[in-house]
């Protein structure tokens, strides 16, 4: 029913956003970090204009974009969750994963930092001070990359979060930040979507630089070999993306002076 319904609903969605004369496009399933930034809004004007190629994008969590992967209702996949990806590709779901670029965590929280997160020397305290202190903690509990990396980073401290100052509201970074700010609660945020993020209120990065909040990002291409998707196409955009001048698209885009994404 599940399958269903997300299926029902993505076709809704692709009905009702691209043109009827328009075949030349693909179907892109990724995350709300990628739309929500900015960055298709700048890379795939060009992507097009260099190809032909409109890139529809169905911005998800990236559990639900690899769901919409596997289903056959896109044509590739652009996500940051690697053990995800892994399987993803392992399930015959996917083919020919390549990293394409990357940023990072951050930890964000009140600033008065009522657990000290500041005060530690890795992610991994950090999050053990929050827990100690049951400080409110905001979580999107949605099967996104930036849920599944915040699931890991509890996992790594043996601490299973639960009790009322744990919140999961499955929902998006955008809808994260936003509870994290009425609240007055930490959560962990993707870079590009915090620097965007404009309803700040109370809340500013308690943590930020450890290797463990590295967040890469991978394209997939459905695989063809389960679902009639446009490959083809789908190869071009694939290619593109780790091309130079796919690269050079990425670097190129900045928000208020700040380079969301690293190319790979």
């Amino acid at each position: 029913m599940r399958r269903r319904i997300l299926g029902a609903l993505v076709g809704l969605f692709l009905a009702a956003s691209v043109p009827a004369d328009d075949q030349k496009f693909i179907t892109l399933a990724s995350t709300t970090s990628t739309e929500h930034s900015g960055l298709f809004e700048f890379i795939v004007p060009i992507f097009q204009a260099q190809t032909g190629i409109s890139v529809r994008v169905v911005a998800v969590g990236t559990g639900q974009a690899l769901a919409i992967g596997c289903n056959g209702d896109a044509d590739a996949v652009l996500v940051h969750a690697p053990a995800a990806e892994q399987q993803f590709v392992a399930d015959g779901c996917g083919i020919d994963r390549r990293a394409v670029m990357f940023n990072d965590f951050v930890v964000v929280g009140p600033k008065d930092d009522p657990a000290g997160v500041l005060g530690a020397d890795t992610v991994a305290e950090g999050f053990e001070r929050i827990a100690q202190a049951k400080a409110p903690f905001a979580s999107r509990g949605d099967d996104s990359g930036t849920h599944k990396k915040e699931l890991l980073l509890w996992a790594d401290v043996g601490i299973k979060p639960t009790g009322a100052w744990y919140r999961e509201l499955g929902a998006g970074m955008g809808a994260a930040l936003n509870t994290a700010a009425a609240m007055q609660a930490y959560t962990l945020a993707d870079r590009a979507t915090w620097l965007s993020f404009s309803n700040r209120q109370g809340l500013s990065i308690v943590f930020q630089g450890d290797q463990a909040l590295h967040n890469p990002y991978s394209s997939i291409l459905v695989n063809p070999n389960r679902h009639p998707v446009k490959v083809d196409l789908a190869r071009v955009w694939h290619d593109w993306l780790v091309s130079e001048a796919g690269q050079t698209a990425i670097s190129q885009y900045q928000l208020n002076g700040h380079q969301l994404f690293t190319p790979n």
